[in-house]
């Protein structure tokens, strides 16, 4: 798979720096509410917080406290 994405890249070199300039609509930041931003918010925050678990504690430790 790497090799196919080296592949497309060398091939087109700009498609990376053309995708780097790409930017998300602003209409498409009118239509969040709060309620959605607060839950992509939290989720992002969630995920952050867990990955620092699984890296300190572990994953068996983690499991372990899970279970009781």
């Amino acid at each position: 798979m790497l090799e196919a994405v080296q592949k497309r890249l060398d091939e087109n070199p700009h498609a990376m720096r053309t995708r780097q300039e790409t930017s998300e609509r602003p209409d498409g930041l009118l239509t969040k509410t709060l309620p959605k931003v607060a839950t992509e918010m939290a989720l992002c925050v969630f995920s952050y917080k867990l990955t620092r678990v699984l890296n300190i504690v572990g994953v068996p430790a983690l499991l372990e406290a899970i279970k009781g």
